[in-house]
C-alpha cells in the first residue's frame, strides 16, 4: 500500500471514529448513523487543528487530495475539490477506498452506465460525456453487451429493494466513485494510467502484439472521458513501443532448440557425402593423400567425367545448381528449350557486373541495359513497368553497379519459383542424372576386375 493512502485512510478512520462530521455539522435532515456529512469549513478547520497545519491553504490542499482520491466527496457537485465554506461532504464508504479496491475494469464501468439508464431519470440521468463513454464500451464490448446489460439489470432490481434513503446514499457513493476513476472531462485524474500500459498489463501473457495501435476491446483497458481519441494514437509512442518490443524479440529466442537441432541434422545428414572429412571420396581424399584428381574432378566440364554426387547436389537449392559450372551450362541449354534463357543471362551479367572495375562499370552497365532492358532489347527480360522506370531513373542520375538490384532479383526468383522446378522435374535432368548413374556402376565393376586381378 502506498504511504499517501495509508495516510489518507489513518485520518479519515479517526474522522470516522470520533464522528466529527455529526458534531461539527450535520444536515440533520438526514440520518447520522447511515451518512456522514461535514461542511467544509469545519473540515478544514479540525485539519489545522488536529494535523499540526498552520496555513489555511495548505489545509484546503490537504483536504483537496483526500477528495481527489476519493475519501468524501461533495453532495452537490462533481468537481472532487474542498471549498473553505457551508459545502456540505459525504464520507465515502470504506469498500470504494482506492487503498482497499484496485483499478476498476471497463466492464464494470459498462455496467454502472448501463445500469444508470434503467433508474430514475431526473436524477441519475446520464451527463454528455457519460453518454459518448457509454456509446463507445457499447462498441467496444459488442460481443458481450448481453452479458453486461443482464449484470446491469440484475443490480438495478437489488437497488429497488433497498430503503428509499439508503439508495440515494449509495448511489451517491457510487458516482463519487467513479467520479475519481473516469472524472468529468478537465479535471484531474489521481488514478490516470496510461492506456497502453494498462492494456499490456491486462493482457493474457500468450497473446502477441500484432498492431502498434492501442488495442481498446482488452478488458481492463483503461479508457479515461478525460482523454479525446486523437490523443489515444500518438505515433511517436506507437514507435517507441515497437522499437522495445523489437529488442525484446533480440533477447528471445524465437525457434525451439528441438526445430534448430533437427534443422541442423537434416542439413549435415543431406552434406555428408560432400565432406571429405566424414565420407571418402572416390577418387582419394585430397587432404590426406598428395592427389589432386578429386578436385579435377569437381571442376570439370566434361559430361563424361562428372560424377553422380555432384548431379544429385544440383537438387537442393538453385544456389547449388548455378555454383557449379556444370550445372549452370545444363540449366542455361533448358532455358534455351524454353525460350527464357535471356534470364540467366542476365542475372549473370548483373553478377559479373558487381565484380568489375570502377573505371569499366559505366560501359557494362548501359550494355545490360541495351541488350536486356531498353525498347527493342535484343533480349528482353520479364520485368514489370515499375522495375524497369525505377532502372531508367538510375541510368539517368548515376549508373552504378548497383542499378540492376531489384532486377536482379526479380528475376531470380523468377528462376527459383518456376523454371528451376521444372528443370528438375525436365527429362533432360533426369536423363543427365541415370547416365551418371550407368557410368558409376561402370566403374565399380571395372574396379572389382582390377582387384580380382591383382589377388590372382
Amino acid at each position: 500500500m502506498s504511504s499517501p493512502y495509508l495516510s489518507y485512510r489513518q485520518i479519515l478512520k479517526f474522522l470516522i471514529h470520533i464522528k466529527i462530521a455529526y458534531n461539527l455539522g450535520v444536515c440533520h435532515d438526514l440520518d447520522p448513523r447511515s451518512i456522514e456529512e461535514v461542511q467544509g469549513a469545519d473540515l478544514i478547520t479540525w485539519i489545522m487543528k488536529n494535523i499540526d497545519v498552520d496555513d489555511q491553504v495548505e489545509a484546503v490542499h490537504v483536504a483537496t487530495l483526500m477528495a481527489s482520491h476519493g475519501y468524501f466527496f461533495p453532495i452537490d457537485d462533481h468537481y472532487l475539490i474542498v471549498k473553505n465554506d457551508n459545502t456540505y461532504y459525504r464520507f465515502q464508504t470504506p469498500c470504494f477506498w482506492p487503498s482497499r479496491c484496485g483499478e476498476p475494469e471497463n466492464t464494470d464501468y459498462a455496467v454502472y452506465l448501463c445500469k444508470r439508464t434503467m433508474q430514475n431519470k431526473q436524477r441519475l440521468e446520464l451527463a454528455d460525456y457519460e453518454a459518448e463513454n457509454l456509446a463507445r464500451l457499447q462498441k467496444m464490448f459488442s460481443r458481450k453487451w448481453e452479458f453486461i446489460y443482464m449484470q446491469a439489470e440484475a443490480q438495478a432490481k437489488v437497488d429497488k429493494k433497498r430503503d428509499k434513503l439508503e439508495r440515494k446514499v449509495l448511489d451517491s457513493q457510487e458516482r463519487a466513485f467513479w467520479d475519481v476513476h473516469r472524472p468529468v472531462p478537465g479535471c484531474v485524474n489521481t488514478t490516470e494510467v496510461d492506456i497502453k500500459k494498462a492494456c499490456r498489463m491486462n493482457r493474457h501473457p500468450k497473446m502477441t502484439r500484432v498492431s502498434s495501435m492501442p488495442n481498446y476491446a482488452v478488458p481492463g483497458g483503461r479508457l479515461s472521458p478525460s482523454i479525446s481519441e486523437s490523443d489515444l494514437f500518438n505515433p511517436c509512442d506507437n514507435i517507441r513501443h515497437d522499437i522495445s518490443l523489437l529488442r525484446k524479440k533480440l533477447e528471445k529466442r524465437r525457434v525451439k532448440i528441438s526445430k534448430v537441432s533437427e534443422s541442423y541434422l537434416a542439413y549435415y545428414e543431406q552434406y555428408a557425402e560432400y565432406d571429405a572429412f566424414i565420407t571418402a571420396p572416390d577418387p582419394s581424399n585430397p587432404w590426406i593423400s598428395d592427389s589432386t584428381d578429386f578436385w579435377e574432378q569437381e571442376k570439370t566440364l566434361n559430361p563424361r567425367d562428372i560424377p553422380q554426387r555432384r548431379v544429385k547436389r544440383w537438387a537442393f537449392n538453385i544456389e547449388e545448381l548455378l555454383q557449379d559450372p556444370a550445372g549452370k551450362d545444363q540449366f542455361s541449354k533448358f532455358l534455351d528449350k524454353e525460350f527464357s534463357g535471356e534470364n540467366l543471362k542476365f542475372w549473370l551479367a548483373c553478377k559479373e557486373l558487381k565484380g568489375l572495375p570502377i573505371r569499366e562499370v559505366h560501359r557494362k552497365v548501359h550494355e545490360i541495359f541495351t541488350e536486356f532492358l531498353a525498347p527493342g532489347a535484343h533480349n528482353p527480360v520479364n520485368v514489370d513497368g515499375t522495375i524497369t522506370e525505377l532502372v531508367r531513373n538510375r541510368m539517368e542520375v548515376n549508373p552504378t553497379r548497383y542499378v540492376f538490384d531489384e532486377a536482379q532479383d526479380h528475376i531470380f526468383k523468377l528462376m527459383k519459383s518456376d523454371s528451376y522446378s521444372r528443370y528438375l522435374r525436365s527429362d533432360q535432368y533426369k536423363e543427365f542424372l541415370s547416365g551418371t548413374r550407368k557410368k558409376l556402376v561402370r566403374m565399380k565393376s571395372r574396379k572389382r576386375l582390377e582387384i580380382r586381378k591383382v589377388a590372382v
